[in-house]
C-alpha cells in the first residue's frame, strides 16, 4: 500500500486501534440497560512507542483522540500496532466482549448521525435462523466506544431483500426513527418498499406504510433522509407504468412513515440499479445524486421548498459516458457544515481512457463543479464526509493482487489536494461497499468483509482527532 510519509500537524492522528466482534458465543447480558464495551483491553506499550504517533493508553478516551474500532462477529478484540507508513498490524490477542450483536452472518446496513448519537441497522442471520434475514437496530451516545443492545425490529416485518449496493435504510430525528427496505415481491429479485418506524428512540418499533404509489409493485435502491423540522424524506427506484426502464421517485412524511404524502417522479429514466444519495442542508435543501440514462453520468436534483417542486441542477463530473447497461455504482454526495457550505461528491465513471473514481467539489451549491480529481487505482463503490472544517474524509474499495480492500484519503482543505492513501481492511479478507459519516468525534466508517469460508463481518473504523500535538 501506499505509505504515507507526512507528518499531518494539522490532525496529528494518533494510532490506536480495537477490533470488536459481536457473536452470539458472547456473554449473555444480564438486563437491557447494560452497554457492548470490552471487558478488558492490553496494549504493548513497547510496540506503540516504536510509532511517531505514541500516547499512553490512559489517553485513549480522552475527547478527540484518533482510534480505529472495528466491529465483526467472531467474538474478540485484538488491538493492532501501527509502524510509521501507517500500516495496520492485527497480531495481537483477542479479547472478548460482554454482549454480542445477535447477527451471524452481515447482508446489508445503514448508519446515521444524529446530533451526538450514531445509530446503526444491520440486516442478516442469526445463529438460530440462518436462512432468515432479520433487522436488529444499535446505537452509540459517545462516538462507538460503547453500544446499546441490539433492538430486533424486524420481527413482525416481512424479511428484507436486502443486499450491498441496495441496502436497507435509517433516519433518525430525536426520538424518531424510521427504516426501509425493499422486500420479496411476486417476482424473484423484485419487490416493494416495506417500512418500520420508532417514536420512543428506537425501544419498540412498529410498521408503517410504503411511500410509492404502487404498494405492490417493485421498488429498489432507497435512501432516506430527516430534516429538522422531523420530517422524512425517501427517494427510490420504480416503474410503476411498466416503461422497461427506472425513473426517479420521491415522497415525504410528516408523520415518522405512517402516512406519506403523494410519490413525485423527479426523472422519468435512470440508470436502473445504481444507488441513490440524498443529502439535506443546514437550510432544509434537498440534493439528490444518481446515475442518469443518456449519458451516464452522475446527476443532481434539488429542491429549496422542502421537497414540494424540484429542479435539475447539473452533472456531476461531465464524462459523457455512453453505456447501454448498468455498473450497478453509484455516487456519494456530503455537505460541509462550514460558511462555504461545500457540496462535496464522488462519482465513478466507466467511459473510455476515464474509468475510476473521481472527487468533485461545488461551491455554487452544485451549479458548477471542480475538475474531477481521481482517486485509488481500481477504486469503485465509495462514499464521502465532510464536518464544519475544511476537512474530507473519502472511503472506497478497490481491486489489487490482495483481493478487494477499503482505502481512505483526507482532504484538510476543503478538497483542494488529497493526503496519501491509507489501507484500512486486512488483506486476509475481501471488503466491499464502505460508508463513512461525519460525528462530534470525528469520522465513522462502515463495511462489510469476508474471509474464505467464513461469515459476512460488519466493520467499523472511527477517527479522532487529539487536542494536543504529539510528540
Amino acid at each position: 500500500m501506499p505509505k504515507n510519509t507526512r507528518r499531518h500537524t494539522a490532525v496529528n492522528i494518533y494510532y490506536s486501534y480495537l477490533m470488536i466482534y459481536f457473536t452470539d458465543q458472547a456473554l449473555k447480558p444480564k438486563n437491557n440497560n447494560k452497554s457492548i464495551t470490552p471487558t478488558g483491553l492490553t496494549m504493548d506499550p513497547h510496540q506503540l512507542k516504536k510509532t511517531s504517533f505514541y500516547k499512553p493508553l490512559g489517553q485513549y478516551f480522552q475527547p478527540f483522540l484518533l482510534s480505529f474500532l472495528l466491529l465483526g462477529v467472531n467474538g474478540c478484540i485484538s488491538t493492532p500496532t501501527v509502524n510509521d507508513s501507517t500500516e495496520i498490524s492485527s497480531n495481537s490477542p483477542p479479547l472478548r466482549l460482554s454482549q454480542e450483536l445477535k447477527l451471524l452472518s452481515i447482508s446489508s446496513f445503514d448508519v446515521y448521525v444524529d446530533h451526538s448519537s450514531i445509530h446503526l441497522i444491520a440486516a442478516g442471520t442469526t445463529a438460530s435462523q440462518s436462512k432468515k434475514t432479520s433487522v436488529h437496530y444499535l446505537h452509540s451516545e459517545d462516538g462507538g466506544l460503547h453500544w446499546a443492545e441490539p433492538i430486533q425490529i424486524s420481527a413482525n416485518a416481512a424479511t428484507p431483500m436486502a443486499s450491498r449496493g441496495n441496502d436497507i435504510q435509517l433516519a433518525v430525528t430525536d426520538q424518531k426513527l424510521l427504516a426501509l427496505w425493499q422486500t420479496q415481491g411476486e417476482f424473484p429479485g423484485m419487490g416493494p418498499i416495506v417500512s418500520q418506524y420508532s417514536v420512543n428512540g428506537g425501544k419498540t418499533w412498529a410498521a408503517g406504510s410504503n411511500p410509492a404509489v404502487n404498494s405492490l409493485g417493485d421498488q429498489s435502491h432507497i435512501d432516506l433522509v430527516a430534516d429538522q423540522n422531523g420530517f422524512f424524506h425517501v427517494v427510490w427506484l420504480e416503474d410503476p407504468e411498466e416503461n422497461g426502464y427506472q425513473s426517479l421517485r420521491y415522497a415525504k412524511s410528516t408523520q415518522t412513515g405512517i402516512n406519506w404524502d403523494t410519490a413525485l417522479t423527479l426523472d422519468k429514466s435512470t440508470c436502473s440499479c445504481c444507488w441513490n444519495t440524498l443529502t439535506i442542508s443546514p437550510k432544509a435543501e434537498l440534493n439528490v445524486l444518481y446515475r442518469d440514462m443518456e449519458p451516464r453520468d452522475m446527476a443532481l436534483m434539488q429542491s429549496q421548498d422542502n421537497g414540494n417542486t424540484w429542479h435539475s441542477t447539473s452533472r456531476v463530473g461531465e464524462f459523457n459516458w455512453k453505456f447501454e447497461g448498468c455498473p450497478h455504482v453509484g455516487g456519494a454526495l456530503a455537505l460541509s457544515d462550514n460558511p462555504t457550505a461545500t457540496l462535496h461528491s464522488l462519482a465513478w465513471t466507466g467511459a473510455e481512457h476515464s474509468q475510476g473514481l473521481y472527487y468533485l467539489h461545488s461551491d455554487d451549491n452544485g451549479k458548477s463543479w471542480t475538475a474531477p480529481h481521481r482517486l485509488g487505482n481500481k477504486a469503485v463503490h465509495a462514499d464521502i464526509a465532510g464536518n464544519a472544517s475544511p476537512q474530507v474524509m473519502a472511503i472506497w474499495d478497490e481491486m489489487s493482487a490482495e483481493g478487494s480492500g477499503i482505502y481512505s484519503a483526507q482532504s484538510l482543505n476543503n478538497g483542494v489536494t488529497w493526503l496519501s492513501t491509507l489501507r484500512l481492511s486486512s488483506a486476509e479478507k475481501s471488503a466491499t461497499h464502505p460508508r463513512i459519516v461525519a460525528t462530534p468525534f470525528g469520522f465513522l466508517a462502515l463495511w462489510t468483509e469476508k474471509a474464505d469460508n467464513h461469515p459476512t463481518e460488519l466493520a467499523m473504523a472511527f477517527f479522532r482527532h487529539p487536542t494536543e500535538t504529539s510528540p
